[in-house]
């Protein structure tokens, strides 16, 4: 299956396109490939594209004063993945986006995909619904780094991105959950004495 036929099938998961509207929507994206480790999405950059992971694995993160970096968000195949703020704002990111492993995303600017809007009127709710969810997630993220415990956190973790924690490095999963990763370490051996 292509990159293109990737992303008409998710879209079609959520909303009816014809034959005919796959077709424009197919057209308006292009096809990005990424080696690992490449930056897709700098600091400082405009983030003017929508992004989907046709295949691989994805990170963004910011960089605090101490050049220590925080993992935002990861993303795998069937996912998006974006510095929305600086989207949705028309400001500089405040986010990389680095490829985790060899990865093939689909991208559409921000003008084209208005452009979509208009001639295929079902990606517009598709999009509505993506940012409802981001939004929903990213609130939902905020309360449990609050409210939950390190273990709580990483069992979290584990229990809804099990595939995730099996490609990414875990110092990376460490700076997503906020925390060392020896920390993690000595989490990981106390969750798996518990679960034999």
């Amino acid at each position: 299956m292509t990159p293109i036929d990737k992303l008409i099938v998710h879209f079609r998961k959520s909303i009816t396109l014809t034959d005919d509207e796959a077709e424009i929507v197919g057209g308006c994206f292009t096809i990005v490939e990424l080696k690992k480790k490449e930056i897709l999405l700098f600091v400082g950059d405009h983030s003017s594209h929508m992004r989907f992971i046709s295949e691989g694995c994805i990170r963004s993160y910011y960089m605090d004063g101490e050049a220590k970096e925080h993992v935002i968000q990861f993303g795998i195949e069937d996912w998006w993945i974006n510095d929305l703020y600086s989207y949705l704002t028309n400001t500089p990111a405040k986010q990389f986006i680095q490829a985790v492993e060899n990865c093939k995303v689909l991208q559409i600017h921000k003008n084209k995909l208005n452009e979509l809007y208009n001639s295929v009127p079902a990606i517009e709710r598709f999009f509505r619904f993506k940012f409802e969810k981001a939004y929903v997630s990213l609130q939902e993220r905020t309360i449990n780094t609050m409210s939950k415990t390190a273990e709580e956190r990483y069992i979290e973790f584990r229990s809804n991105y099990r595939d995730i924690e099996q490609r990414v490095p875990q110092y990376m999963v460490a700076s997503y959950l906020g925390i060392t990763p020896e920390f993690l370490s000595s989490l990981r051996k106390k969750v798996l004495t518990n679960l034999s």
